[in-house]
């Protein structure tokens, strides 16, 4: 009987609600993984569970099991394919939730403050102040408090216990003491005062009453959540504005002329009309005009990228310049906006390794701090301390614990690092590779398409002296080639056009090619060849024939009615990124290894200009893993940066695969990180980012795990009054977010120094 198959695995996304700290995610994840087969990942910024579980496990399965764990799930809304019509759905939701939490933060502030100033201000207390104070605190401790009373009540009925729940048993408790000593401990007499004091002590005479506390608590935990969510909305706003670029409507031509369509009934073949202004509605080729784009919101290029027919486009590109006539390429979830939309989404749904851990003392956590208050209520009541300083002393260790911290530390970093990541042109697939670039010493480089251009190009002109100058022989060169569909002959026709004389090319007449050889035409009246050199040459022409053939340029001479003008260069000319990018990754200690399937003379030119020292050249497919292998041997963590077919065993051989964002789709399927932006300066970007976004994390740790240690112990001692420990935990959690979002407004080092230059300039 032969061995059981098991069931593919599907990836599901549930969207979470009702969780408030680390606990709530442990609670949530212990749940789903205890279904056969499930493994879960949950996101406490995010609210959102990415689940793998056997296609025989129905989605339904995940969502009763979260509800089982006491909150609330949902599916993926149906939407159109770009996802933008769920994506709206949700931010309502979102904004509606923000307002009714704003509307109870406002109430309870007005109910609240009165009573934390008459408490606070003795010489404020006039006669029967404290019942006033008590008809106040009541629709706080109740109404104000009642998500807290709610999410503890159901967190108890499946044997949980979570931030709420202590929350929850602070406001209780305090209240509770509060109305005893009012009613029966002689605090409701009518000419009863208060002192106020920070720390909380034993006082003789009527009980004391902590309506400060019943009203301090919810006051500050709500203003600390609603000023955390705010914050957490600011971490997402990278990829709202990465949804925001997809056109909602898109002008198609065809046969019956030109109307307007939603986007979503556009179709792979069509053509679009992309006006001066507007954005590209989705990938596709031009098809007419020429134009500038503006690609900084899509691959974070800087410059305007001039287009024309031919050209490529991406949805989600401004048209800063002429109207354009496009053919789609792609549409809806294919489209390279959507893949980098779906890169992002699924990074921050990942967590650290110390996130890992976190959670993990989170778990324990909530039911730790319920042991330690039980037992300082006991301890004080045993060691014969006043009822109301032993209950001051539980309240405020209820109230200063704080699990939120310890849950916001590494999904709001990476949100916010994996958002601005995708502003400049770095998309990353999760925490893990974060960790694995901070640690990369070896970066293997391919050289077609990723130190170099990729594509043929005219490296330099030398022209004859006494001749007819280089610009006039370009300009002859560029229309004899009009005719041929070689790689040299496209190279020099569109170098050609691009010239700054910004005339159309002459036509030629008489065209022929010889195959080996070149080609032959007349233009404007000359006799115009463009040919493999040969015979004698001018001395300029013999250096620049020599400097080609040194830096494995392919040359061409140009001849005009039978002399030689001019020697052509053409060749994949190094990217203008390289010099600085190698460069800064030396500097950064990480050792650049060039290995390209190209010929040994190109690969030691492009090897010796970027002063790279190791080099293979005419490497396979299987000789590139193999040099990966030998260097992980060797003790080096080794990152590769490819974007061709030829490079994808590489990629997902090494500690950390890198994809041009313009290679292919095998490449970037097998990468773990991808640079949109056609510029190696990327991957020095990508690893100053992932040294600072992991620096970030490990300072949130610190902070929430140090903020406990100090005054969870403070509490105990009854050193902490019950209305600063409610300030001090929402400040915790505030704090982590506010650090987190620092890295929304990180510049990598050369660009700050572009921008204060430009400044200082102006």
């Amino acid at each position: 009987m032969g061995a059981e198959i098991p069931a593919p695995l599907v990836v599901t996304d549930l969207t979470v609600s009702g969780m408030t700290c680390a606990a709530c995610v442990r609670r949530v994840e212990k749940k789903l993984t205890g279904l056969d087969g499930v493994t879960a990942t949950v996101n406490l910024a995010t609210g959102r569970a990415r689940v793998s579980h056997p296609a025989d496990v129905p989605a339904e399965d995940l969502v009763t099991a979260v509800g089982q764990a006491g909150y609330e799930a949902a599916l993926p809304e149906a939407a159109v394919p770009d996802g933008r019509e769920g994506t709206d759905g949700r931010e309502r939701d979102a904004e509606a939730a923000a307002r009714r939490e704003r509307e109870r933060l406002v109430v309870t502030a007005l109910l609240a403050v009165p009573v934390l100033v008459l408490s606070m201000a003795p010489s404020l207390q006039f006669r029967n102040w404290q019942w006033l104070c008590f008809v106040l605190a009541a629709p706080v401790a109740v109404w104000s408090a009642w998500p807290f009373h709610v999410r503890a009540v159901r967190g108890l009925r499946h044997s949980a216990a979570t931030m709420d729940t202590l929350v929850s048993l602070g406001v209780v408790a305090s209240f509770s003491w509060s109305a005893y000593a009012l009613f029966l401990g002689g605090a409701g007499d009518p000419g009863m005062r208060m002192p106020f004091s920070l720390l909380p002590s034993a006082s003789e005479g009527p009980a004391h009453v902590y309506l400060e506390a019943a009203v301090g608590v919810p006051l500050f935990v709500l203003a600390g959540r609603f000023l955390e969510a705010r914050a957490g909305r600011g971490t997402g706003a990278a990829l709202r504005s990465l949804a925001e670029l997809a056109a909602k409507e898109v002008s198609v031509r065809d046969g019956h002329g030109e109307r307007s369509v939603p986007l979503e009934q556009l179709r792979v073949g069509q053509v679009f009309a992309v006006r001066p202004g507007e954005r590209v509605a989705t990938d596709g080729l031009v098809v007419e005009g020429s134009s500038a784009l503006d690609l900084s919101l899509v691959t974070g290029e800087s410059e305007p990228v001039e287009v024309g027919p031919g050209s490529a486009l991406v949805g989600g590109a401004v048209n800063a310049g002429g109207l354009l006539l496009v053919r789609a390429t792609a549409v809806g979830s294919d489209t390279r906006l959507a893949r980098i939309t779906r890169l992002v989404t699924d990074a921050q749904a990942g967590k650290a390794r110390a996130q890992r851990l976190a959670d993990a003392v989170a778990g324990v956590f909530v039911p730790v701090v319920l042991t330690v208050a039980v037992t300082v209520l006991g301890f004080w009541l045993g060691a014969g301390a006043d009822p109301q300083a032993a209950i001051t002393a539980c309240v405020a260790v209820l109230v200063v614990a704080c699990p939120c911290a310890l849950g916001l530390a590494t999904p709001t970093a990476l949100m916010a690092a994996t958002g601005r990541g995708a502003q400049l042109g770095v998309l990353v697939r999760g925490p893990r590779t974060l960790e694995a670039l901070r640690h990369v010493d070896i970066v293997v480089l391919d050289k077609t398409g990723t130190l170099t251009s990729g594509h043929m190009t005219v490296a330099g002109i030398t022209a004859a002296p006494g001749g007819l100058g280089q610009e006039t022989v370009l300009r002859l060169a560029g229309a004899v080639e009009q005719g041929s569909e070689h790689p040299l002959g496209r190279a020099v026709t569109s170098c050609a056009r691009r010239a700054p004389a910004g005339q159309p090319l002459p036509a030629v007449r008489d065209f022929t090619a010889t195959p080996g050889r070149g080609v032959r035409g007349h233009v404007d009246g000359r006799t115009v060849e463009v040919v493999a050199p040969e015979g004698e040459l001018p001395t300029a022409l013999r250096a620049a024939l020599t400097a080609a053939e040194n830096a494995a340029y392919t040359p061409v001479l140009v001849r005009v009615d039978g002399r030689a003008e001019a020697l052509i260069a053409v060749g994949d000319v190094v990217r203008p990124g390289s010099y600085r990018a190698v460069d800064r990754l030396r500097r950064l200690g990480i050792r650049p290894v060039l290995a390209t399937g190209d010929r040994e003379a190109p690969a030691r030119a492009v090897a010796g200009a970027l002063g790279i020292d190791e080099v293979h050249a005419r490497c396979t497919p299987e000789d590139k893993a193999a040099l990966v292998g030998r260097l992980r041997d060797e003790g080096g963590r080794v990152a590769v940066v490819g974007d061709g077919v030829n490079d994808a065993a590489a990629l997902a051989g090494a500690d950390l695969g890198i994809a041009m964002g313009s290679g292919t789709d095998v490449a970037i399927g097998a990468a773990d990180l991808t640079l949109v932006r056609e510029d190696i300066e990327a991957l020095v970007d990508a690893v100053l980012l992932a040294r600072r976004t992991l620096g970030t994390i490990r300072a949130n740790l610190v902070w929430a795990f140090g903020y406990n240690v100090v005054t969870v112990p403070l509490a105990v001692a009854g050193l902490l009054n019950p209305m600063v420990a409610a300030a001090a935990m929402s400040a915790s959690s505030v704090l982590v977010v506010g650090n987190s979002l620092r890295l929304r407004a990180w510049r990598p080092a050369p660009a700050r120094e572009r921008r204060r230059r430009r400044t200082v300039q102006r």
